[in-house]
């Protein structure tokens, strides 16, 4: 079950609590029975394994389309390579 953070915008309380997915969220603070709201915080994820490159991660999405940039003139380069064969034994 996930845990989630709440903060009170009446008195500043902040807390964590477990609840599952289908439970409602919480309205009320536990202590001054002030208005709360939940917080969000960013997620720490890791990849590992051999699927996963280390720019993955990142946020830049320039690093992400390098390598299928060096895919794609990799294989153009080689279909230009196989059609100049032929019009070369042509000439």
């Amino acid at each position: 079950m996930p845990t989630y953070s709440y903060a009170c915008t009446a008195c500043d309380n902040r807390f964590d609590i477990v609840q599952s997915f289908n439970d409602d969220s919480l309205t009320e603070c536990p202590e001054c029975t002030g208005k709360l709201r939940k917080l969000f915080n960013s997620v720490g994820v890791v990849f590992k394994g051999s699927g996963f490159y280390r720019t993955d991660s990142r946020g830049g999405s320039s690093t992400a389309s390098e390598p299928a940039k060096s895919d794609s003139s990799s294989s153009s380069s080689s279909t230009s390579k196989s059609t100049a064969a032929p019009a070369a034994a042509a000439s």
